[in-house]
């Protein structure tokens, strides 16, 4: 399966890996993840992102995420995360997952190293020229550092390299731009659940968000009013949720995430190192967060 960028569309579900009591990937429990997602109406499913600890993992365990992934899928896309620093390492990941099945990758800007804005569009050229598989921009600077402007997201569409990107940035401008640019060139996921509706109203396809692994029917109803320019209601929408976003995101992804799925009927196990469970402090407002879901009724 290969996607298209008319094809990325609606929420994608950034999932958490579920961990076995000695920290194996809990391969059934990831099963029963992904069947939910898309049980509960998902577009498709992003594993192995930040949000499904990417770097804790071995090129061998990645690849089973991958596989399991889309085994459970039966169809539906899935587009794991590339998170390597370096070019040899990404293509080496983008290959693995292309043989288990994915229909995308999703690549991060490359980092510690990050080149210039030239550097970055002949990176994803490259990176796709030498990759059967279609290809997403992962631009998250609070993690990386680093952007690709809007004129170089452009010219990344332009040259074939992108069939869509995941916006995780608060830079509310370059996203106007970027929408501007080359919204009719490729697909522009929200990655950011507190913009997710007004990112779709101002032209997102749809969104990769972390805190749809437990509460994805909400977001499916935020993003069909968004895209009917129906922001406020989405909003108000999005009031019944936004508690227990602040409350996932105190500390590092998916650290407490994972503690608050426990919580609300769907334990995932925890976390590797140098990730830690959650703080006694976090804890609290997690269940202040879990009781909050139960009172709304978020499912």
């Amino acid at each position: 399966m290969s996607l298209s960028k008319d094809q990325l569309n609606g929420l994608y579900t950034a999932i958490v890996t579920p961990l076995a009591a000695d920290g194996a990937v809990d391969v059934e429990g990831l099963r029963r993840l992904v069947r939910f997602q898309l049980d509960a109406g998902a577009a498709g499913i992003v594993p192995i992102g930040g949000t499904g600890e990417y770097p804790a993992f071995s090129r061998a365990e990645r690849r089973l995420i991958v596989e399991t992934c889309v085994e459970a899928a039966n169809g539906k896309p899935v587009i794991p995360g590339v998170l390597s620093t370096g070019f040899e390492d990404a293509l080496e990941a983008g290959r693995d997952f292309a043989a288990a099945g994915a229909a995308a990758v999703m690549t991060v800007t490359p980092y510690y190293a990050p080149g210039t804005q030239d550097g970055m569009r002949a990176y994803f050229r490259r990176y796709r020229d030498a990759l059967d598989l279609p290809v997403m921009l992962y631009q998250i600077p609070r993690r990386t550092t680093v952007a690709a402007f809007a004129d170089t997201v452009q010219g990344m569409a332009e040259d074939g390299s992108i069939i869509g990107m995941k916006y995780s940035s608060y830079d509310m401008p370059d996203y106007i731009r970027t929408v501007k640019y080359c919204g009719d060139k490729i697909a522009i996921l929200s990655g950011e659940e507190p913009l997710f509706a007004t990112h779709v109203a101002l032209g997102a396809c749809g969104g990769v968000l972390a805190s749809a692994t437990v509460h994805p029917k909400i977001w499916i109803e935020i993003f069909e009013l968004a895209r009917q320019g129906k922001l406020n209601e989405a909003l108000k929408l999005q009031d019944k949720i936004d508690p227990v976003i602040d409350a996932i995101y105190v500390e590092t992804n998916p650290g407490p995430l994972k503690a608050y799925m426990a919580m609300a009927g769907l334990p995932v196990g925890g976390v590797r190192l140098p990730l830690l469970p959650p703080s006694s402090q976090t804890v609290a407002g997690l269940e202040k967060a879990a009781q909050h879901a139960k009172s709304v009724n978020l499912g």
